[in-house]
């Protein structure tokens, strides 16, 4: 009788024991979600709200420049081009390094190969004119690179340089910055404090209350400042002419545009 007993407390015991710790659990669970619904609004989206723009801006000088060119061959024969077109890149890679601008700053964009046709002239007495045959006359090779120059103040030597080596289409030079992180994070800064001013005006006007934030947006710009190198950089006029093209960086401007969404009461 006495171990029949025993075994039904301990058996209710433990049956006591896993209530208490379901009933626990359960209200663990029931205060996260009043916790998750109070900080973070539940499903629910607020009906009464306002939304402000802000923008912000810094300045600052550019720390790189980069160009593009092309070298440009022909030939009877597409290795022969190929040939002229890599002796004269190598002329110009070696002269880029003697100006102090590394290897992996000079980049291959593109590289093309392809044939030069003719068409034989026909003199034209019937109707219709029969067609000139077509013929191969030679091949073109195109090396298209970009390079960046990391002493800004020496880009203007540079593009003379490269000009002096007879290449093709210069297409000019863009200033940037290399790391612009800290400058786009001060510009947001600057955008949110312009949109948090709007908002406490606005609710002042409106006789309301800014409760919290319920969401943002940003839309960012980072225009880079552009300059052509003019015609006699391969664009009509005779590269060798030019003794050192001037050029100057001025400053790139940065923008940060936010939009902020308020609850309000």
């Amino acid at each position: 009788m006495n171990e029949t007993t025993n075994e039904k407390d301990k058996f209710l015991k433990v049956g006591q024991l896993a209530l208490l710790l379901l009933s626990l659990f359960l209200l663990i669970q029931a205060i996260s979600s009043v916790k998750e619904y109070g900080y973070i609004g539940g499903t629910d989206v607020p009906s009464n709200v306002i939304s402000v723009s802000g923008e912000g801006e810094v300045f600052a000088v550019p720390d790189i420049a980069t160009i593009s060119f092309s070298v440009v061959e022909t030939a009877e024969d597409v290795g022969l081009a190929q040939e002229l077109a890599n002796k004269k890149m190598d002329d110009v890679v070696k002269k880029l390094k003697d100006l102090g601008i590394e290897e992996k700053d000079i980049k291959t964009e593109g590289y093309n190969a392809y044939p030069k046709y003719q068409y034989d002239e026909i003199v034209c007495i019937t109707y219709p004119c029969p067609r000139g045959e077509q013929k191969i006359v030679g091949y073109e090779v195109s090396h298209y690179v970009t390079v960046k120059i990391r002493k800004v103040d020496e880009a203007g030597d540079i593009l003379s340089a490269i000009g002096s080596l007879k290449v093709s289409n210069i297409s000019g030079i863009s200033f940037a910055i290399d790391d612009e992180t800290a400058l786009a994070r001060e510009a947001r800064q600057k955008a949110i404090e312009d949109a948090k001013t709007k908002a406490k005006d606005l609710a002042k006007d409106l006789d309301v209350k800014l409760v919290r934030i319920i969401s943002f947006n940003e839309n960012g710009s980072y225009p880079p400042i552009m300059f052509k190198a003019g015609l006699a950089m391969g664009m009509g006029g005779d590269a060798e002419s030019v003794s050192s093209v001037p050029v100057q960086a001025g400053e790139n401007r940065i923008v940060s545009n936010v939009t902020i969404t308020y609850e309000i009461k």
